[in-house]
């Protein structure tokens, strides 16, 4: 096997992993929040041997650097805590589709942060994405655990967006796995306080759920979708990640017999049809820069 078909495949099983997490937020029986905290501190702990076992710096060039990483660290604790508790009160199906509705923030939030024209284009496809969104809730009241599931969710897309906004920043700057290190070190920093207030007791079962969450799940799964950028495009990766709400809500109806209903599915080809084609405009577009 050549290296690109390694890298190739080195993003299906990163993208399997990313889509197989939502169920743990099923499997553990524990708080949303205590579930992203142990997440992010597995993670973080296998990403900081990780590093040291390649002997590579963890230190960062400047003070801002570090305040602009802890920063990313609060909105990815905002971030994974939203999602699983979106799940928890709904369906995976709904925290993975609303996730896949961040290209919908990041249409608006990327030019103005970085001073880019807006297009037309992807203005109509995020409103188009909207339309999914608003196809899945069947009444619109707080009192239906659909409706709060797609309020977290989307507060979860909306943090995600933002995150992904400044790894932008620090895409060009530090490796992947630094960047992570960081992130995730600091959500767990933030999300510690949560313990003393909500007390939990952890079962075998759940300390096993969330080692395996946090390192093959998490840090696993990023480690092997970074490997394989070194050799996949970035537009590529970006056409398979959209697979990433179809694994999990496929697993979700073999491993916890969640069965998705019309307004879900239909939906969901709305959010995930719009995701695919713009993913596919934007190769189209690097292609013609190229």
């Amino acid at each position: 096997m050549n290296q690109q078909k390694k890298s190739l495949l080195s993003v299906h099983i990163a993208v399997l992993g990313f889509g197989l997490s939502g169920l743990f937020a099923k499997l553990v029986n524990q708080p949303a929040i205590v579930i992203a905290w142990g997440r992010v501190v597995f993670s973080s702990i296998f990403l900081f041997i990780l590093l040291k076992l390649r002997r590579q710096s963890v230190t960062l060039k400047c003070r801002k650097d570090y305040l602009l990483m802890a920063a990313a660290g609060i909105l990815l604790a905002v971030h994974w805590s939203t999602f699983m508790q979106s799940i928890q009160v709904a369906t995976v199906a709904v925290g993975t589709l609303t996730f896949s509705t961040y290209p919908l923030f990041v249409t608006f939030l990327e030019p103005w942060l970085y001073h880019e024209r807006l297009k037309k284009s992807n203005v109509i496809c995020a409103f188009i994405m909207l339309a999914g969104v608003m196809l899945i809730v069947p009444e619109f009241h707080l009192d239906n655990s659909m409706t709060q599931g797609v309020i977290w969710g989307m507060i979860g897309s909306l943090t995600y967006a933002l995150l992904s906004l400044m790894n932008r920043r620090f895409s060009d700057q530090y490796p992947g796995t630094l960047v992570s290190l960081y992130e995730q070190g600091t959500a767990a920093v933030v999300l510690f306080p949560a313990l003393f207030f909500l007390l939990p007791v952890f079962s075998a079962r759940d300390i096993a759920g969330l080692v395996i969450l946090g390192i093959a799940f998490t840090a696993g799964s990023h480690s092997l979708f970074i490997s394989g950028l070194k050799h996949v495009k970035v537009q590529t990766a970006g056409i398979i990640s959209s697979l990433e709400s179809v694994y999990g809500i496929l697993a979700a109806l073999i491993v916890l017999h969640e069965i998705p209903g019309l307004r879900e599915l239909a939906g969901g080809v709305i959010i995930m049809g719009v995701v695919f084609y713009s993913t596919l405009a934007s190769a189209g577009e690097q292609h013609t820069a190229d």
